[in-house]
């Protein structure tokens, strides 16, 4: 195990200090004021404050900060934003609601942190479609607030109240992913400014489609892209009715086996849960101190079922016969709206529950995602391999899309448990490859996971994403070094990647 133990920290933060210091490079005065003079004097910063603010995310990755951070508030200052930093040589970095987990917002090579937030209008409903156009600055909390007078809602809750843009560059999911999917399936059309500042429209202007066989899925390109091949400006979403009654519960488990077991099998019975959360017997114990709950401390799931009265009923006798079956127990049924909320409040706050257990510790949370039916093993060896690494840390997951997450404590004095941490993550990734699983689920590929990427797509599939990238992006100012554009400068060194090939020498060789 110590031989996995190197000595480099892979970019994250410093131990003396968290953000990095000066910039990475000058911008000239005349180019801060080009820049005021598309978007105004207001809404340009150039402080130091306010630079290390936009230079990391909720990840333990150190604060790179921008040169210099704008606010525009609509897509034409967006768009010639992008044309003159693009026409300049200078990176752009997009910028939501900061809340992601693997570094993506790091100004690795200085540029223009572009904030989307004050763009924050909905700018379309359609309630007859079952669609919504949103600006960046919409958060998902917002759009609900506001949906909620028309009996829709919009389900992907990724925990943080995130930037619905954001969520699209990322491509987040959360708790109700089993049955309404992620981001991917949600996302209908994307306005894009493209590097050079052209505008674009994934699916064509306006179109709001449930389904489409024309050309190629450039929509689904972009979701997911983590800002590295254009600016989202807009999104069209997937609207879903809001269920005329819910109702939660939570159970204990004897093992994380038996959990997991009933998860599959509830599956497989078509219950239609909306809700299967899987919470280890670490984590039940850090809720019930930080949530003030009064559940059992053993491996737990957390349910939630959306439907009519009568086929909640059903959902919920054959579930509770499928768990008993399986040895569940300590059975806790919630149905009013204010237990419910209690509870996913709970789940919600899982992040401050386990920093709670080592009071002045850091904390880094990596996921992966596998088969379901490889769930049961990469869970056991993921709890022997904390152990092993010497390590505190919880684990919950969305058990019903295979994806779990690592939540590690670590002493921001101690750069030995960090090494620690390291070695764990990029071990647990590995193992989720070797259980034909992805080496992330829905944290994405930021900075943290640039080689764990190279492993699950094979240098084909590297080759392929850096031409993409290159024919959007020829100059490498999109958000650079994340995710796809190190790795293959990586594997450029190596000697592996030989490119810049074209498409057709990629696919026929």
């Amino acid at each position: 195990m110590a031989s996995l133990l190197r000595p480099a920290t892979w970019g994250l933060f410093s131990w003396r200090g968290y953000c990095s210091r000066g910039t990475q490079g000058r911008l000239s005065a005349g180019f801060v004021e080009a820049l005021k003079a598309v978007v105004g004097s207001p809404h340009v910063s150039t402080a130091a404050v306010v630079r290390q603010q936009h230079g990391h995310d909720e990840s333990m990755h150190r604060c790179q900060p921008p040169d210099a951070v704008v606010w525009p508030q609509n897509v034409e200052q967006v768009s010639q934003l992008a044309a003159l930093c693009y026409g300049q040589g200078v990176p752009i970095i997009p910028f939501g609601t900061g809340s992601g987990l693997e570094g993506g917002v790091c100004a690795v090579q200085g540029g223009v942190c572009v904030n989307l937030t004050r763009m924050d209008r909905i700018l379309e409903l359609n309630p007859e479609d079952f669609s919504v156009v949103v600006e960046p600055g919409v958060t998902r909390k917002a759009l609900n607030t506001h949906l909620r007078d028309c009996g829709l809602w919009f389900p992907v809750d990724p925990g943080a109240d995130a930037s619905l843009c954001g969520m699209a560059a990322t491509g987040a999911s959360g708790t109700n992913s089993v049955r309404y999917g992620t981001m991917r399936d949600n996302v209908l059309n994307l306005e894009v400014v493209l590097p050079g500042g052209r505008q674009l429209h994934t699916a064509g202007r306006g179109r709001r489609f449930r389904k489409s066989a024309a050309g190629y899925n450039l929509t689904g390109l972009f979701v997911g892209s983590e800002g590295t091949l254009g600016l989202i400006t807009a999104v069209t979403l997937r609207l879903h009715p809001v269920p005329e009654a819910m109702v939660a519960a939570t159970c204990a488990f004897p093992t994380i086996q038996a959990a997991v077991d009933s998860t599959v099998h509830i599956l497989q019975a078509a219950v239609p849960v909306a809700r299967i959360e899987f919470l280890d017997e670490v984590m039940m114990d850090a809720c019930n101190r930080h949530s003030k709950l009064n559940c059992c401390v053993a491996p737990t799931l957390f349910l939630e079922f959306h439907g009519s009265e009568q086929a909640l009923a059903e959902q919920v006798q054959r579930t509770e016969e499928i768990i008993r079956h399986n040895g569940g127990s300590h059975f806790s049924w919630a149905k009013e709206a204010e237990e419910r909320s209690r509870l996913w409040a709970a789940r919600h706050n899982a992040w401050y529950a386990s920093l709670a257990l080592r009071p002045g510790c850091k904390g880094y949370s990596t996921d992966v995602c596998v088969p379901i039916s490889r769930l049961p093993e990469i869970l056991v060896q993921t709890k022997e391999d904390l152990e092993a690494w010497r390590l505190t840390g919880t684990i919950v997951g969305h058990v019903g899309d295979g994806n779990f997450h690592c939540i590690l404590l670590v002493d921001p004095e101690d750069p030995e448990e960090f090494l620690r941490v390291q070695a764990f993550a990029e071990q647990l990734g590995r193992r989720a490859l070797a259980l034909h699983g992805t080496c992330t689920g829905e944290h994405g590929i930021g900075l943290g996971k640039r080689q764990l990427l190279l492993e699950e797509v094979g240098v084909v599939g590297m080759e392929t994403m850096q031409q993409l990238k290159v024919t959007l992006d020829p100059r490498g100012l999109m958000n650079p070094g994340k995710p796809e554009e190190g790795t293959v400068l990586r594997l450029q060194e190596e000697g592996h990647f030989q490119g810049p090939r074209t498409l057709s020498q990629l696919l026929c060789p």
